[in-house]
């Protein structure tokens, strides 16, 4: 019988260096390592999250968050204004812990810090494939397509910082929200 154990996952805030392999390895494969360091990376109010597997010191999942103005009027119904929100960047899960809950709980994680922080918003530019994730999490679309060179196609994707019912349900797997 296969082996139907739900996953510990642990999340933590965490320096930049400990993220920083992750997602190279993810988001910037085959180009050099130090594409994968972002200018957001040293502003002091900028963190990094990282999820684990229990005790085990690899990192599965990872995010940075920073503040950063929505581009534009806060969509719709969601409260907070451009001088509250904060954007992540460099979401990435390890090939092998895809779709087992690490990228939904580095968001959780890094949902409660920003808005700890007093950030109504959460926002990214996240890559169009990713869309059904977002989506899972809580996200709206805002706008159209664009493409980022040599990466692909983006959408940007928002909500409120708080998170939503629906989020909180769909990031449950492997832990307490």
């Amino acid at each position: 019988m296969a082996d139907m154990t739900i996953p510990v996952i642990r999340t933590a805030v965490v320096p930049v260096s400990e993220v920083l392999d992750l997602r190279w390895q993810v988001l910037r494969p085959g180009l050099p390592r130090e594409s994968a360091a972002f200018p957001e990376d040293g502003d002091p109010a900028a963190f990094h999250i990282a999820a684990y597997e229990g005790d085990d010191p690899a990192v599965l999942g990872c995010g940075t968050f920073f503040p950063e103005p929505f581009p534009g009027p806060a969509p719709g119904p969601l409260p907070g204004s451009t001088a509250s929100a904060y954007r992540f960047r460099g979401m990435a899960s390890a090939p092998a812990a895809r779709g087992r809950g690490y990228g939904a709980a580095v968001l959780r994680a890094g949902a409660a810090e920003a808005a700890a922080r007093g950030a109504g918003l959460l926002w990214c530019n996240g890559r169009t494939p990713a869309r059904g994730f977002y989506e899972r999490q809580g996200f709206a679309v805002h706008g159209e397509e664009f493409e980022i060179e040599g990466v692909g196609p983006h959408l940007v994707f928002v909500r409120e910082a708080r998170g939503t019912r629906q989020a909180r349900r769909a990031g449950a797997v492997g832990g307490p929200p």
